[in-house]
C-alpha cells in the first residue's frame, strides 16, 4: 500500500480534488469549465516541462517568466500588422518566422543560463537569477515599455484558434508533453540527465560529459518558455514586456507537487508534472468559483508548494 501510494499518490490526490471541486461548485463539472482549465494551465504546463527536466539534473531555472516576456514581445513585434506596428520594417512575417522567433530567444536564454552553469560554475540559482533580471530588462529596452498590439489573425490563431473543437494550446501542450516525456524517459540525453542529477560525479567518471548534457537541458527550456510566450501573447493578441510575471513559480511549483524532487536529483516525471500543472489549475479554478480571495489564493498555493518539498524531503530521507 505504501509503495501504491508513494507512486500514484499524486494522481489520487487530483482526483479527489476534482471530486471535492465538483461538490463546492455545480460549475465545476461543465465542459466550458474543464476546457477553460487545462487551455489556462497550458501555459504553465510548458513552461513545467523544460524545468522538470532542469531540476531532475540537479538545477533551478528562475528565469522562465521573465524569458516569456521577452520572448513574446520578439515574436509580436514580427507578427504585427505592418501599417499599425511598432517596428515597420520587421512587421507582418510569416507566422512560422514569429514562432521560430520567440522559441529562438527562449533557446538563447535558456543557453546563456546553461554555459554559465557549466562553464563557470556558479550556482543555477544565481545563473537563472541574473537572467530573470535581464531578460525582463531586455524586454522592456525593445519595447520601450510598450505593448505591441494590432497581431495578425493567422498568430492569434496559436492561443484562440481550435482543431476539431480542442483549443490549439491545449494540442500545443499535448504534443509537447509527450515530445518531452519520450525525450526524458526513451533516449540517451534523458538517461543521461537522470545520472547527472542523481550522481554528477559518478557520470562523469562514467563518461558522460556533464557540462554539454546541462548546456543542452537549460536551452531545451529556454525554448519551451519561448513557446509559452507565444501561446499567452496569441491568446490575449497582445505582447507585452510584463507578461509572465511569477511563472517561473507556478512552472516550478508545478513540477514538485508532481514528484520532481528539490532535494535530491535525478527524480520527476513528465506524467507526474502534468498533474501538478492540473492540480494547480484545478486548485484555481475552484477558488475563483466559490468566490476566494486572489490573496488568500497565494496564501494557500504558497502553503501546498512548501507542503510538497516536505513530503519530498521525508519521502527521500525515508527511501535512504
Amino acid at each position: 500500500m505504501r509503495a501504491v501510494i508513494s507512486q500514484y499518490g499524486i494522481f489520487l490526490i487530483f482526483g479527489l480534488m476534482v471530486i471535492v471541486a465538483s461538490f463546492l461548485s455545480p460549475a465545476f463539472l461543465t465542459t466550458t469549465n474543464i476546457v477553460n482549465v487545462i487551455r489556462q494551465m497550458s501555459i504553465i504546463g510548458l513552461i513545467a516541462l523544460g524545468v522538470t527536466g532542469v531540476i531532475v539534473s540537479g538545477g533551478i531555472d528562475l528565469s522562465s517568466g521573465s524569458v516569456v516576456g521577452a520572448a513574446c514581445v520578439v515574436a509580436a513585434s514580427l507578427a504585427q500588422i505592418p501599417d499599425r506596428a511598432f517596428y515597420p520594417a520587421i512587421a507582418g512575417s510569416p507566422v512560422v518566422v514569429a514562432i521560430l522567433a520567440g522559441c529562438g530567444v527562449g533557446a538563447l536564454a535558456g543557453l546563456i543560463n546553461g554555459l554559465l552553469v557549466a562553464k563557470t560554475g556558479i550556482p543555477p540559482f544565481i545563473a537563472t537569477l541574473g537572467m530573470y533580471t535581464a531578460a525582463r530588462g531586455a524586454a522592456m529596452l525593445y519595447t520601450t515599455g510598450r505593448p505591441l498590439s494590432h497581431l495578425s489573425d493567422g498568430y492569434n490563431v496559436i492561443g484562440q484558434g481550435a482543431f476539431l473543437s480542442v483549443p490549439v494550446p491545449i494540442l500545443i501542450l499535448i504534443v509537447m508533453a509527450f515530445v518531452t516525456h519520450i525525450l526524458y524517459s526513451r533516449t540517451k540525453f534523458g538517461k543521461y540527465i537522470y545520472a547527472i542529477g542523481g550522481n554528477e560525479q559518478a557520470a562523469r567518471v562514467s563518461g558522460i560529459n556533464v557540462g554539454r548534457y546541462k548546456i543542452l537541458i537549460y536551452t531545451y527550456a529556454g525554448m519551451l518558455s519561448g513557446l509559452a510566450g507565444l501561446v499567452v501573447s496569441s491568446r490575449i493578441g497582445s505582447g507585452q514586456p510584463g507578461l509572465g510575471v511569477g511563472y517561473e513559480l507556478d512552472g516550478i511549483a508545478a513540477a514538485v507537487i508532481g514528484g520532481t524532487s528539490l532535494s535530491a536529483g535525478g527524480i520527476g516525471t513528465i506524467p507526474g508534472t502534468i498533474v501538478g500543472a492540473l492540480i494547480i489549475g484545478v486548485l484555481n479554478n475552484t477558488l475563483d468559483l466559490v468566490n476566494v480571495s486572489a490573496y488568500w489564493q497565494q496564501i494557500i498555493k504558497g502553503g501546498i508548494i512548501v507542503g510538497a518539498v516536505v513530503l519530498d524531503q521525508r519521502k527521500n530521507r525515508g527511501d535512504r
